[in-house]
């Protein structure tokens, strides 16, 4: 296939079915058994030449409540719908769901709403542009006596929260013991206070998020009285987090697939 541009979502299809690709920014891949070939290169993954009004990037708390949406809603999604549900004017929703398109993350009808998503892709879309885990949104505290006092606190404390991160992971999809508690709350001091928790700059096993918008706070789930974020933003925060994140991810993402009618509606 030879095309102006060819995302990075379309390149990874293509190669999947064993097609070949070249754009014209230098991304190709050519695969040939005789006589033995193998070329490929990496060009960029964004099209240099899109219109000045389309989406560039899915960051931003707009951008996050679409992609919420997305991953957590069943189709069909008509744009005006997803534009009521997200608070969002229906001109952005369009771009956004646009720039999606072009990426092979959804499939739209012609003029027509959203019939199908790949959330799988939608959530590493996301998270490969919009981190939770950025220094500006993180406040280190270490909890004297341990993650489950905190846990305890949580189920008494009146502060509006949400666990994320291994923690949350942990509670469908374990991979490891949890050493690091991460949680959503809207004033870090205040939640320092509640649950005994001591400011640190090394060593710490509690991190206190800054919501990068309310959505955080939606589709949460509440086990043994501790309430937790929807799966599909743990996972996208795992994915952006160090360590073992990752991985961690991964297990919840297998674990989503599995039991998709359990949080998607």
């Amino acid at each position: 296939m030879v095309a102006p541009f060819l995302g990075p979502r379309v390149r990874e299809r293509l190669a999947g079915l064993g097609v070949g690709y070249l754009d014209l920014t230098g991304n190709v891949r050519l695969v040939a058994a005789q006589p033995g070939l193998f070329i490929a290169d990496r060009g960029v993954d964004r099209n240099p030449s899109r219109e000045s009004r389309s989406a560039r990037s899915l960051k931003g708390a707009k951008a996050g409540r679409i992609v919420r949406t997305l991953c957590d809603s069943l189709p069909p999604l008509g744009t005006r719908e997803l534009a009521k549900r997200t608070r969002t004017d229906p001109g952005y929703v369009s771009r956004i769901l646009a720039l999606l398109d072009r990426e092979d993350l959804i499939t739209r009808e012609p003029r027509g709403p959203v019939i199908d998503c790949d959330w799988r892709g939608l959530i590493r879309r996301w998270a490969g542009e919009c981190s939770s885990f950025a220094a500006r949104r993180v406040s280190s505290y270490l909890a004297p006596r341990g993650l489950q006092a905190v846990l305890e606190r949580l189920r008494e404390t009146g502060i509006r929260y949400a666990v994320t991160g291994s923690v949350a992971a942990a509670t469908v999809a374990p991979v490891a013991a949890s050493r690091l508690l991460a949680c959503y709350v809207d004033d870090a001091d205040r939640a320092a206070g509640s649950l005994d928790l001591r400011p640190t700059e090394g060593g710490a096993n509690v991190l206190l998020l800054a919501p990068f918008d309310a959505v955080v706070y939606e589709r949460t789930r509440e086990r043994d009285g501790v309430t937790f974020a929807a799966v599909s933003q743990v996972a996208a925060d795992l994915l952006g987090s160090p360590g073992r994140g990752p991985a961690e991810a991964q297990a919840l993402m297998q674990w989503m697939g599995e039991h998709e009618r359990d949080w998607r509606s």
